[in-house]
């Protein structure tokens, strides 16, 4: 959980951490570097499955990413572990099969209220389903598909930097409503 010593945490979630889930991750890394949050939010991602533990970023991906001027060549893919459900802020889900898979894994009602769908922090989708928030697999198809992935992710981008910015803020206010201790010196 947040506070004054660790960062806000938030996790995508995709189901091999190659393609979408790095990309969602390294992006919003770039966005909070950008608003100056750098130091505040921490983000990371996983896959749902082993199948690619140990591989590197999806090479299209790693194309798109540099275009915008993104290191990606850092990223290994790791498996989801069930304790980031205690670990992690904000839990994000790429598709809809994801959201569904943390959904159940959720150990407890404050594991789940962390879990959502990357695409609700989207103002074009507010008050869609989210079975409308999904981002297809972009594996299967080309460069196009990742480009797609690429704008339905950024359009989420600002919704979950001002997500985490009042996470923070009310961390802080909380913080500064508690009552000082004060110690004698005697």
């Amino acid at each position: 959980m947040y506070s004054k010593t660790s960062p806000y945490r938030i996790i995508t979630v995709c189901t091999g951490n190659i393609c979408r889930s790095p990309m969602a991750a390294l992006m919003l890394t770039e966005a909070f570097e950008a608003a100056g949050l750098g130091e505040l939010v921490a983000v990371d991602s996983a896959g749902t499955t082993g199948y690619e533990v140990g591989h590197p970023i999806d090479p299209r991906a790693a194309r798109i990413l540099t275009a915008q001027h993104i290191a990606s060549e850092d990223h290994v893919a790791r498996e989801w572990r069930r304790e980031w459900f205690n670990d992690r802020d904000l839990i994000l889900a790429l598709d809809v099969d994801h959201f569904g898979w943390l959904q159940e894994g959720a150990p407890d009602k404050e594991s789940l209220a962390k879990v959502r769908m990357l695409r609700s922090f989207d103002p074009i989708m507010a008050g869609r389903s989210s079975l409308d928030l999904g981002i297809e697999d972009p594996w299967y198809g080309g460069h196009t598909d990742f480009d797609n992935t690429w704008t339905l992710i950024k359009g989420a981008i600002p919704g979950i930097v001002d997500h985490a910015k009042a996470a923070i803020a009310e961390y802080a206010q909380d913080q500064a409503s508690k009552p000082q201790q004060v110690t004698s010196m005697s």
